[in-house]
């Protein structure tokens, strides 16, 4: 649906963006992440046609955005970061107003959109009298006024109330079954909560591009079973475990090398044979915050 080709883009001397190229499939949830600086909005102004890249292309379900920036921006939902609103309009006319800049039926998309984001109460107030979270509520409202293929989210949920955030996040997942979204949240459990997979920008480069699954699962099992089993013995021989540890409150961490599954299997049936209990043995997971930092700061064990 998105494919990014050797992006890189130049503000005289200084590189904001450099050679980084991805591609995002029909229906994906995609993290944008990275410390101020890194490079986000800078690509999500190229991925929309508001910027033009210093090199390289961006093409959406096969189109290049540089070369019909039109076509590509009928398809496309765009939620900055600093929406710009007509504070002297109320909810329902500025609503109106897009539906029309979008050609698309505006009583019907109107009417839609203020049910799907729940602004039914606020919809002849002026805008200049809403909360920020209305306010950003109003925004992601005209970013799927005209049912898009491609959106975009520049924190969707800034300023929502955790009420607010978990009706947005739902309505985000909803959205994907018809739509391709790119979310650049500051929050990581905006990640957790919504995303299938993660890049991760340092200094203009792409540093990491993986699925939040794989991501934040570690070479790790955990084992539990009775207190006086001993797992060593049950294990001994088996060359996938680099490391088998027992911890305080008796249970084994065991660093595996290779497949994950596979070297589950290989305990739990070690585990039977050596008549002792599986009472747990499961993966242990990173914490994504870390897994962050460690990339955003090039710490070379991230990985």
């Amino acid at each position: 649906m998105i494919e990014a080709e050797r992006l890189t883009r130049r503000y005289g001397e200084f590189v904001a963006v450099s050679d980084v190229s991805f591609k995002i499939e029909q229906g994906e949830i995609v993290g944008l992440l990275g410390h101020n600086g890194a490079g986000k909005t800078t690509i999500m102004k190229m991925l929309t046609g508001f910027l033009e890249p210093s090199s390289g292309c961006v093409r959406v379900d096969g189109v290049d955005v540089e070369e019909d920036p039109l076509t590509v921006q009928a398809r496309l939902g765009y939620l900055p970061e600093s929406m710009p609103l007509y504070p002297e309009l109320s909810v329902s006319g500025f609503l109106e107003y897009t539906a029309r800049l979008r050609g698309v039926d505006a009583p019907r998309a109107v009417s839609r959109v203020i049910a799907r984001t729940e602004l039914a109460e606020k919809a002849l107030e002026p805008i200049n009298t809403l909360s920020r979270g209305f306010k950003q509520r109003l925004g992601v409202a005209q970013a799927i006024l005209h049912e898009p293929q491609f959106l975009i989210l520049d924190e969707p949920t800034n300023g929502l109330d955790p009420t607010q955030t978990q009706h947005t996040r739902e309505l985000i997942k909803r959205l994907s079954s018809s739509a391709t979204v790119i979310l650049s949240p500051h929050i990581m459990q905006e990640v957790n909560a919504i995303c299938d997979r993660v890049l991760i920008l340092r200094n203009g480069e792409l540093a990491l591009d993986e699925r939040l699954e794989d991501l934040i699962m570690s070479n790790k099992l955990r084992v539990r079973t009775r207190p006086e089993g001993n797992l060593l013995d049950a294990l001994e021989g088996i060359s996938a475990f680099s490391n088998i540890v027992k911890l305080e409150d008796g249970s084994w961490n065991i660093d595996v090398d290779g497949d994950r599954e596979l070297a589950a299997e290989q305990i739990a049936v070690r585990m039977v044979a050596a008549g002792l209990p599986v009472f747990e043995l499961s993966a242990t997971q990173r914490d994504l915050e870390t897994v962050f930092k460690e990339v955003s700061e090039g710490i070379s064990n991230a990985a």
